[in-house]
């Protein structure tokens, strides 16, 4: 690993092109993959994720293999075989997670593009802990063939980067029949808004002055969802059979994590499964009449390390799994200075396939908050 923390391997050569980072959930053909995990310590793919093939194909130039979370399951990037990843914007803070290398090595400007993934909020976490963009695009729109699973019905690849622009350049690469648009007005669009009054409060001020950019922004009521059991059994599903013949390879924090994904029980998973669907059905219709929603990426700045994922877990991705749940478009932007000086972040949240219209009202945000 390299001694910024950040990276974990990177290319002998790097080619001519936008520096990429990648996160080390990714497959990249003759360069060490890890998924975080000392079970893969050594572990070289013969082939490339597709979506790592995308952008190299598009003029993207991979610059190395970002740090995360133990195999992706965890929002602190505190990895106990390969290190923690740091925050460049504030020592002694966390990146989050699980693609926290990607964030870091984006904020440090080792990379302008970056490939992150998330599956309960895995790439807006981190982006928002480093003050940079992502998108958790519209589920199954970017492929996730070579990326190592979490809980396969919730896992999205996305892009992330120091901009929104970046962001939406890289997706036109990484998603067949992507075309970006233009905002031209944020007045044209009706945003609904929800969950600012339960930000620490500098957060939730900074998110409350990007929400006042939408003159037709409204507050409502958003639910969260129920739905932990049938995350758990898609997880547990996955390290069944690795974690009964590996499980001392196993960092303590993932293994009590895995412990509890397996004693869920067929009955709790078919019951969640079904409160994803009622969850589906009410938030389509509490977003009638709007095209967005607005809301805190996180409801804190980045917190301290060592706290622990066990102890941030619900609190991190409170704002986050809700849209993994639903499959749905989420971008996260910072948006100003908050509490010790942090930036706070803003998400904004689409219906499936609404993508375009995420970005290019992202894009025309920022640019107002930063009154250009």
């Amino acid at each position: 690993m390299a001694a910024d923390g950040i990276f974990l391997a990177r290319p002998n050569e790097v080619g001519t092109g936008t520096p990429l980072a990648v996160k080390d959930l990714l497959d990249t053909a003759g360069l060490t993959t890890t998924y975080g995990s000392a079970i893969f310590a050594g572990h070289v793919p013969t082939t490339s994720a597709e979506a790592v093939v995308r952008l190299e194909t598009a003029g993207y130039a991979n610059v190395g293999k970002t740090n995360l979370h133990e195999f992706a399951y965890g929002i602190t990037s505190e990895n106990p075989h390969f290190g923690t990843v740091p925050n460049p914007l504030a020592p002694g803070r966390i990146a989050g997670g699980s693609s926290g290398g990607s964030a870091a090595a984006l904020a440090a400007g080792l990379a302008v593009a970056a490939l992150g993934t998330g599956s309960g909020g895995s790439i807006r976490i981190p982006a928002a802990c480093c003050g940079v963009v992502g998108l958790k695009p519209t589920y199954d729109l970017v492929p996730t063939s070579g990326c190592f699973p979490l809980a396969p019905s919730f896992d999205h690849v996305g892009p992330m980067g120091r901009t929104v622009a970046a962001c939406s350049a890289q997706l036109e690469s990484l998603a067949d029949g992507f075309a970006p648009t233009r905002v031209e007005s944020l007045e044209e669009l009706h945003v609904a808004v929800a969950w600012i009054q339960e930000a620490d409060p500098l957060v939730g001020a900074r998110v409350r002055e990007a929400a006042a950019q939408f003159p037709r922004a409204r507050d409502i009521d958003w639910p969260r969802p129920r739905i932990d059991a049938l995350f758990m059994r898609e997880v547990a599903d996955v390290h069944r059979e690795l974690y009964s013949e590996n499980a001392e390879l196993y960092g303590d924090d993932l293994a009590t994590k895995i412990e509890r994904c397996l004693a869920v029980s067929d009955a709790e998973a078919t019951h969640a499964a079904r409160a994803r669907e009622e969850y589906r059905e009410r938030c389509a219709e509490l977003l009638e009449g709007f095209e967005l929603l607005l809301t805190p990426t996180l409801s804190c700045v980045a917190p301290p390390v060592g706290v622990g994922d066990l102890a941030l877990r619900a609190t991190l991705t409170r704002n986050t799994l809700p849209f993994n749940t639903l499959g749905w478009p989420a971008l996260a932007l910072p948006c100003g200075a908050a509490e010790d000086g942090l930036p706070a972040s803003v998400q904004l949240v689409g219906r499936p396939g609404a993508d375009a219209l995420v970005l290019a009202a992202g894009e025309r945000l920022a640019a107002t908050l930063s009154g250009t």
